[in-house]
């Protein structure tokens, strides 16, 4: 699984990496919260396969994940 970072979360964990398979994003999260304390307070969105999610979603091999920050725009 490919996993990337952006904005200001990229600062804590990176810009990129891989990571084993995980069943879900919610375990995803919680080790990666483990891995990346800082991870906890901040806010930010989950994109599998380019589509971001918004509920707890199942992981498969070759995926790719991608976390983004709150952005806004006009």
């Amino acid at each position: 699984m490919q996993l990337l970072f952006f904005g200001s979360l990229s600062e804590i964990a990176g810009a990129a990496g891989r990571a084993d398979l995980v069943a879900d994003t919610d375990a995803l999260k919680e080790k990666l919260q483990r891995q990346y304390p800082l991870l906890k307070d901040l806010k930010y969105a989950v994109a599998v396969d380019k589509k971001i999610i918004h509920s707890n979603t199942v992981l498969h091999d070759g995926c790719t994940v991608a976390l983004l920050p709150p952005y806004s725009g006009g």
